[in-house]
């Protein structure tokens, strides 16, 4: 790498929460950043103002939180920086790269059913664009002009992709696009309207200093506009990385639009953001055939090398797959007070030694909402199903039951230990002449509501006894 420092960069829009391919995206640049000792910045691009919200920004920030994607610089607001792009654009028509374009929205449609039913592309066809010795037409009463691009006729734009290799498309596919949308009928004359994403971000990027862009391969078509403007203002380009989109089961791409689900829901279901984390970096990227790392291997392996320039596939039982891993490995005072949350949703309090609870039962879940859905029973009513009472709970096992119920009640609470508990359970076995399962498992239906549990004496020990022995007793 030459000695420039290397800055990325996420811009979501705040028109919906953060989706699953924005916050990839914002990995990889997080990640590419942090493996060059370099910078991220955070930009909200909000100048679609009719349906930005706030409460899109509050989202977008809390999942970059969660994922712990921490940026350098920002979050910069693009609507709080109308003067600097008015002052480019301003700069462009002095210099002859842009225009007033006063084509009325009827005009643009007429001009669009035209060349469709010439067989032609559909594209702006430079009216307004001036030229030596062109006559414009008479500037039209009342209405407020767009301002365009003075795109180059002729040529190629060529970029050499970080993610695709080369890419050319040729000056001749693409149009004058609008850089500049009309002020409000309010404003002065010769005012200036919101910019358009295309000069916004191109404006952004150069001010920023960024050097590298990863984002989604949808915006393939309008890298060149982009570099044509960076080139126009002779501002230096940064290098583009366009990432496949995700694919949901269906096969169609993954986006707000078809019910994609957000970050902060997978938050909300149970998932740790390591495990978040670490899925996201493997969907489109590899490092050889690891499959589970931490976020500092990320950092030191994310190159932006080996990401895939094919489409990933979102599969959620990889995701439980990996996040079961992050939960087994989960510190058991952080487990508690995530589960503690979960509870408290369903207007339960957490039960006693919850810790411990979550040390017994985690190997067996991929999520804090399956471990809540597990420890429910320690503060909440259980029901067996039918089956498993007319399975398990016979009339032939009940007095073993009763036995092992008063055996329990007996125990004083300094006694109260899974030796103890273990104890009382072989004496019971003995005195009915049953074996381990015969008890086990009608115990383990009657407490805990389920017929498999881990081990039967660890579950009950971690119970209030006067549940416990309330539970058997209604046998």
């Amino acid at each position: 790498m030459s000695s420039t420092v290397i800055r990325t960069r996420i811009a979501p829009s705040p028109t919906g929460f953060l989706h699953l391919g924005t916050a990839r995206t914002a990995l990889f640049s997080w990640a590419y950043a942090r493996h060059h000792g370099g910078e991220f910045v955070l930009r909200i691009e909000d100048t679609d103002v009719a349906r930005s919200t706030q409460d899109s920004v509050e989202q977008i920030l809390a999942s970059m939180q969660w994922l712990g994607l921490g940026y350098d610089e920002g979050p910069v607001y693009q609507m709080q920086r109308l003067e600097r792009y008015h002052a480019v654009v301003q700069q462009m028509i002095e210099a002859g790269t842009a225009y007033y374009c006063y084509c009325t929205p009827q005009e643009l449609d007429e001009m669009r059913e035209g060349q469709k039913a010439r067989g032609e592309k559909t594209r702006y066809d430079g009216r307004w664009r001036p030229e030596p010795g062109k006559t414009l037409p008479a500037v039209p009463a009342g209405v407020r002009p767009v301002v365009r691009f003075k795109n180059p006729l002729e040529g190629d734009v060529t970029w050499d992709d970080l993610v695709k290799g080369p890419i050319t498309i040729n000056n001749r596919e693409i149009d004058d696009l609008i850089i500049m949308r009309p002020a409000d009928a309010q404003a002065g004359e010769g005012a200036l309207g919101v910019p358009t994403y295309n000069f916004a971000v191109v404006v952004d990027d150069w001010d920023m200093a960024i050097t590298h862009v990863f984002r989604g391969d949808e915006h393939i078509n309008n890298t060149p506009w982009q570099i044509n403007i960076f080139r126009a203002l002779g501002a230096p380009l940064p290098q583009f990385g366009h990432i496949p989109v995700i694919l949901g089961d269906d096969g169609l791409k993954l986006s707000k639009r078809r019910g994609a689900v957000s970050v902060t829901a997978y938050e909300e279901n149970g998932y740790l953001p390591e495990g978040m984390l670490n899925y996201l970096a493997r969907l489109g990227w590899s490092h050889g055939d690891d499959e589970l790392f931490t976020r500092d291997q990320l950092v030191q392996w994310f190159d932006g090398t080996h990401i895939s320039k094919s489409p990933a596939q979102w599969d959620p039982a990889k995701l439980e797959w990996v996040n079961a891993h992050y939960i087994k490995q989960a510190d058991d005072e952080r487990l508690a007070t995530l589960v503690t949350a979960q509870l408290a949703k369903r207007g339960l309090s957490a039960p006693e030694r919850l810790p411990a609870l979550c040390a017994l039962f985690k190997d067996r879940c991929s999520t804090t909402v399956a471990l809540a859905d597990w420890l429910a029973m320690y503060v909440a009513p259980v029901t067996p199903s039918d089956e498993d009472k007319a399975t398990h709970l016979t009339d032939a096992i009940k007095p073993a039951i009763l036995t092992l119920a008063d055996k329990l009640d007996a125990l004083a609470p300094a006694d109260w230990t899974k030796a103890a508990i273990s104890a009382a359970i072989k004496e019971t076995i003995t005195a009915h002449g049953l074996k381990m399962p015969q008890l086990a498992i009608p115990v383990r239906v009657l407490v805990c509501g389920r017929a498999q549990t881990p081990s039967v004496d660890a579950v009950l020990e971690l119970f209030n006894k006067e549940i416990l022995v309330n539970r058997l007793r209604s046998v």
